[in-house]
């Protein structure tokens, strides 16, 4: 490919802890596959041969004993980094900027999707943009999450996403929370782009396409820490900033307090290269007519463009809330044609299995259970007995007999006691419920995985 990948893999899962305290986040089981496979295997389809995988040492040792991850063919250059809460996504990027030689496609290991990456990458050739991205419309999670059933469910903040007219280009991005006087639109983008769409009700999938100019201007500009929070809002807004040596009139005084913001002057993000005078030559000698229509603005416009590829169908979700982790399991089996029960399960002929359900390696499934819509989980053991319905079941996970287990996920290495009954409960890792329990609506965890506050 003519593109050098990056997966984002350290991430601590810090929105799902009671998941991630025991097993961090790229290597939590969602249908029985690490939760990183799933980005991985995208870039494997589409043809990349190579990919940087930035994560934890952690991860690097769970990574080389996994046979998912064994399985993948493409070459896995992995760079551990520290487990510091403080260093985000660009500061990830600034670390292995030695090894870009090229354009880059970012993505993050928490992105199960199955769109169609050529889109987003014919978007950034096509317009020679500096930056191109994907965003989806919103996902409506439907199932019951444990805990918190009868909650009321905290409003996300919304972004606020402008596109030209052919909805491709991207003009504007400002988050809810930075709203609060009302929604601001400079007169420099209103100049060149005079009818807007903005949009709301997208999400960001953390999907980037970015010039190695971008590279190297954060290996410049230190202060930029985070590719989503950071580095694309400045790059939006970038495109209309007037540039050092501009003759034009000075921009508006919304404008120039604008660009107080956006970092120190000799830190200015040039998008150029070595052979910049020969393109300039040969589009001046083209007898191509490149002066109007679409490609206009690539070869006369602004050096600074960045557009967007919103996804209007398909599988488009991150795994950063226990709600999307419930959904996704429920949904990404179904992106597959493999069989639901792994050739190496010992499953009962008096078993009652629904076809929506996935039995995995090494499992032994008694008689006179039934399991219904549910996941099950490696070197699982489900005893005589059992009702498992709606329910995720990780691995080495031990059901005794008798139990009645409903809209609950139990963590790996859980012990599961004779006779209990859960419904919308999350049992955490290596937790042992007692026999005859019965527990509604709650997240079981021992006092070691508390979260400090």
């Amino acid at each position: 490919m003519e593109l050098q990948a990056v997966l984002m893999a350290a991430g601590g899962g810090s929105r799902m802890t009671d998941l991630t305290y025991n097993t961090p986040k790229a290597m939590l089981p969602v249908g029985n596959k690490p939760l990183m496979w799933y980005p991985l295997n995208l870039l494997e389809k589409v043809g990349f041969e190579e990919v940087i995988v930035i994560t934890t040492k952690e991860v690097q040792k769970m990574m080389s004993t996994d046979l998912k991850i064994k399985d993948v063919k493409m070459k896995l250059d992995v760079v551990s980094i520290q487990e510091d809460g403080d260093m985000g996504t660009a500061d990830a990027l600034r670390h292995i900027q030695p090894k870009i030689k090229t354009d880059i496609l970012v993505l993050s290991c928490d992105l199960i999707t199955d769109a169609a990456l050529h889109e987003v990458v014919d978007l950034f050739r096509a317009h020679n943009a500096t930056m191109a991205m994907l965003m989806s419309k919103a996902h409506e999670f439907t199932e019951t999450v444990p805990g918190q059933k009868g909650k009321k469910k905290t409003a996300e903040q919304r972004d606020f996403v402008g596109v030209d007219q052919s909805g491709k280009r991207l003009l504007f991005m400002a988050n809810e929370a930075d709203l609060e006087d009302g929604l601001s639109i400079r007169k420099s983008i209103m100049r060149k782009h005079p009818r807007m769409l903005i949009k709301t009700g997208l999400v960001d999938a953390h999907l980037y396409c970015l010039k190695k100019a971008v590279v190297d201007f954060l290996t410049e500009n230190k202060s930029i820490s985070s590719i989503r929070g950071e580095l694309v809002p400045y790059l939006v807004r970038k495109q209309f900033s007037k540039t050092v040596n501009s003759q034009k009139l000075k921009d508006d005084i919304d404008d120039q307090t604008q660009e107080k913001n956006d970092g120190p002057a000799n830190h200015e993000l040039l998008i150029s290269s070595r052979d910049e005078p020969l393109l300039q030559l040969a589009q001046e000698r083209s007898c191509w007519n490149d002066h109007r229509g679409d490609m206009s603005e690539a070869y006369h416009g602004g050096k600074l463009r960045c557009y967007v590829h919103i996804m209007d169908q398909g599988l488009c979700c991150r795994v950063n809330t226990l709600a999307a982790y419930i959904e996704v399991n429920r949904l990404a089996p179904k992106l597959f044609e493999e069989p639901s029960v792994h050739p190496s399960a010992d499953i009962s002929e008096r078993c009652q299995m629904g076809s929506d359900s996935i039995i995995g390696a090494l499992c032994h499934i008694a008689d006179k259970t039934s399991i219904k819509r549910s996941t099950i989980g490696n070197s699982t053991t489900v005893k005589e007995k059992v009702k498992v319905t709606n329910s995720i079941i990780m691995h080495g996970v031990t059901i005794e007999e008798g139990c009645n287990i409903q809209g609950s996920v139990i963590c790996s290495n859980a012990v599961i006691g004779r006779g209990a009954d859960l419904k919308y409960c999350l049992v955490g890792n290596g937790q042992h419920i007692e026999p005859e329990a019965e527990r509604t609506n709650e997240i079981i965890v021992g006092t070691d995985q508390l979260m400090e506050i």
